[in-house]
């Protein structure tokens, strides 16, 4: 695997623990170092000032913001010091907003008018990382009753935030075409054998613990906390996620031509947008194939399928059945037969590649069911890697949620009922994110984010 795929060292367990100061150095390091390497796939300055997927900047724009935001929210707003240049500060802190002229976005001799060089881009880089080091290992960044130092929570802050942007920006990444990026030497997929057979497992009822309470862990969002548990009934979950095999039964029974299976304003969607089947699938002459992040790859059967909300729900309502909720996905992955609840789906060992695929492993999916070491005790796969699940539970907040001073705005803004909760990992979700708690979550209607799902159905 290419370096900035390889995972990181174990975590040290979630809890209380003094500032390892030489511990978040290294973990700013190398997250920078991954996101360099990410942008040193594209091939050129056309490939840096476009934009593959409309809605959102250009490259250039997150080389810029990921340090920047480091600075701003650790070195000036936390901790009080001086900027480093006030335009680009700015300039990266809220970017330019993409044109809404279609015909205009993503064209590079534009987009590298309005914005700087990319030698001026990395020269602030550079300067921003040099400060935030500084003040990582000089600066009293662990203050008790600070409202963004407690718990050196700016600090955790900056580091998650930006192992989230690698994860966006391979999506816009697997959007540019394959002549702007380089193709890592080694790169392999595992296309698998046949998919995994349908089946059914019963969750006995019980509860289902929610979030956490911000003094018995190192860090949680605000949209973790706090904690709480929820009654859930018993059902029944399929074992695996829902295959490209699976999904091209609801296609090939004209399941995006049938207004049924959709909401009306999705169906809307579905029909103005001539969607037709999901973005990653591409038909050819020869038959459907996969749109890899380096080339097509024959449509692999036993890869858990990557879909909007829109789609999963849509065939989940097709075959009779229906998506989990939040607390029943937690319940199938955290759960025990015994009242129990794991750290981990598999128990409370540290994640590492048997027990599924994340933390930047992999381009691609594995097969569904292909990391049995990480089956939770009920005997479902791939509950944390592969793909986020969706759920069926609209994001909002937790009884009690506060927002953090440190990010007021990461959550909040999108308690609009409009964003769905997503579980679990994808492969190029960081190990940092692998906690119980953490919650992701997307419009219905995405499509670039690596979200797949399974259902479930009420059991008598």
């Amino acid at each position: 695997m290419p370096r900035l795929l390889q995972p990181e060292r174990a975590l040290r367990p979630e809890g209380v623990s003094s500032i390892d100061r030489a511990d978040l150095v290294a973990r700013y390091r190398r997250n920078r170092e991954r996101s360099r390497a990410l942008f040193d796939l594209l091939i050129d300055e056309s490939a840096y000032y476009s934009q593959p997927i409309p809605l959102r900047h250009p490259f250039v724009f997150y080389e810029g913001h990921v340090p920047a935001f480091s600075f701003s929210t650790l070195v000036k707003t936390a901790l009080g010091g001086a900027g480093i240049d006030r335009e680009l500060e700015g300039l990266f802190a809220r970017g330019i907003d993409p044109p809404t002229d279609q015909a205009a976005a993503g064209d590079p001799g534009r987009n590298g008018e309005r914005w700087p060089s990319r030698s001026v881009v990395r020269q602030f880089a550079r300067a921003a990382d040099a400060r935030v080091i500084e003040a990582l290992t000089r600066d009293e960044i662990d203050r008790p009753g600070h409202p963004l130092l407690d718990r050196a929570e700016a600090v955790h802050v900056i580091l998650e935030h930006e192992v989230m942007h690698q994860e966006t920006l391979l999506y816009m990444l697997h959007r540019l075409p394959w002549d702007r990026k380089r193709c890592p030497p080694a790169y392999r997929p595992d296309l698998g054998g046949a998919a995994p057979q349908s089946a059914w497992i019963k969750i006995a009822a019980g509860r289902a613990t929610l979030g956490v309470d911000r003094g018995s862990t190192r860090f949680a969002w605000d949209n973790e906390r706090p904690r709480h548990s929820e009654p859930v009934r018993a059902f029944a979950i399929q074992p695996d996620n829902v295959t490209n095999a699976a999904f091209m039964d609801f296609i090939d029974a004209g399941g995006y031509q049938e207004p049924r299976w959709w909401r009306p304003d999705l169906w809307n969607w579905v029909r103005q947008a001539d969607i037709r089947h999901p973005l990653l699938w591409e038909r050819r002459a020869d038959g459907w194939t996969w749109r890899g992040m380096f080339g097509p790859i024959s449509l692999p059967p036993a890869w858990p399928v990557y879909v909007t909300h829109a789609e999963a729900e849509a065939y989940a309502r097709w075959s009779g059945v229906r998506l989990p909720t939040e607390a029943e996905f937690q319940r199938a992955a955290y759960g025990t037969p015994d009242g129990d609840e794991r750290q981990f789906p598999w128990g409370d060992a540290l994640p590492d590649a048997r027990h599924g695929v994340f933390d930047f492993t992999s381009w691609d999916p594995a097969p569904a069911g292909s990391h049995p070491d990480g089956r939770s005790a009920w005997g479902v796969n791939d509950l944390v890697g592969n793909g986020w699940e969706w759920t069926s539970t609209a994001f909002g907040p937790f009884p009690g949620f506060q927002a953090m001073a440190s990010y007021p705005e990461y959550s909040a803004d999108f308690f609009d009922g409009d964003h769905f909760v997503m579980k679990g990992a994808s492969p190029a979700t960081a190990r940092e994110l692998l906690r119980p708690t953490f919650r992701n979550w997307f419009r219905a209607r995405y499509p670039y984010v690596y979200a797949t799902f399974r259902c479930v159905k009420d059991f008598p």
